[in-house]
């Protein structure tokens, strides 16, 4: 679904404290900023008045806050190729339906007219609200105090990650995520059960499947991922790409192998290169080179660092696919938690 120039009544001191933000035809108060970074602001936002008639059609029950309160993602445009980057970001959100893919509730973009008379927009996305931070936030913590993850929580979190690119592998052509890691794996604690795991920002999510078959063709894929995937994340055959190759959804098994590192660890898998003298973080990703810092004790089974090595393989065509690491992740599951 593609977004059009939306009648979006904002009142812009809403940014700077206490305003009402209209979203088509939804009320919203801004309770405080909960997010930054680059041209987006995300806010607390707690809905003011019931949606008209026509709203609740649009939206699944599962989708409405028992309290009112979202998350709204604020984006400043300013240049045609960042709203045609929003706009894009909103098709292919749009396009998934999964509980651990974090849903677009709703989206609106809107031109503004500053006070010199020059025209920019606004874009603005709601999403469900999740308080408890994500992987990358609970991972500091726990660094900290020296804390990690059990065996079974570590196999839940990462079965659910799984479920949610499994459903963006499923397209025919299949979407690849593009930026799977821990900053973009929400947490939700509950108590007396395992953490909740939501995969979100579909920003970086593209159709998978590529073919390269001269050297600017390899080159221009470099320099888009260099913009869109995480470097501690980003799969070897992103940073070095040879000038006739396919490339398919398996970059994502390679972040998700770096992210069940990061779950595990605390940290991503190679950026101990970066604290090396002469280091390299890129040479260290495309030689594969793992190391294994102290886990918890007892450690964890030999059979999850063989499963991390299993996706971490520099040859993508070594990789498996998202369908063969779930089964894999449930047997695990039916040894551990049995």
């Amino acid at each position: 679904m593609g977004c059009s120039i939306s009648g979006l009544n904002a009142l812009y001191d809403a940014a700077t404290g206490g305003g009402d933000v209209w979203i088509n035809e939804r009320r919203f108060r801004v309770l405080r900023q909960i997010g930054e970074g680059g041209f987006a602001f995300v806010y607390l936002v707690r809905e003011q008045q019931p949606a008209s008639d026509a709203a609740p059609a649009r939206r699944h029950s599962a989708h409405v806050s028992e309290d009112g309160t979202y998350a709204m993602k604020k984006v400043l445009i300013q240049s045609k190729e960042q709203l045609d980057l929003v706009r894009e970001e909103i098709r292919v959100s749009s396009l998934f339906n999964h509980p651990n893919l974090l849903p677009l509730l709703d989206h609106a973009i809107i031109a503004v007219k500053s006070t010199q008379g020059d025209w920019s927009h606004e874009a603005y996305l709601l999403f469900p609200v999740h308080l408890d931070g994500t992987l990358f936030d609970n991972a500091n913590v726990m660094l900290s105090r020296k804390e990690f993850y059990s065996t079974a929580d570590v196999l839940q979190i990462f079965r659910q990650m799984c479920e949610g690119l499994k459903h963006m592998h499923s397209f025919d052509p299949p979407y690849a995520h593009n930026d799977v890691k821990p900053g973009n794996v929400l947490i939700t604690r509950r108590k007396g059960q395992a953490p909740v795991a939501t995969l979100m920002d579909f920003g970086s999510a593209r159709p998978a499947r590529k073919q390269i078959r001269s050297r600017s063709e390899a080159l221009q894929l470099q320099e888009w991922a260099a913009e869109h995937c995480s470097a501690p994340y980003r799969a070897p055959e992103l940073w070095d790409c040879p000038s006739h190759a396919d490339i398919d959804e398996r970059t994502d098994i390679w972040s998700l192998g770096c992210t069940l590192y990061a779950i595990m660890f605390n940290v991503s898998p190679f950026e101990y290169a970066l604290g090396d003298s002469g280091g390299s973080l890129q040479l260290a990703i495309v030689n594969g080179q793992l190391k294994w810092p102290a886990g918890p004790n007892p450690p964890y089974p030999d059979e999850l660092r063989q499963f991390v090595i299993w996706m971490l393989q520099p040859q993508s065509e070594m990789r498996p696919h998202i369908g063969d690491v779930v089964l894999h992740v449930d047997k695990l599951i039916a040894k551990y938690l049995s």
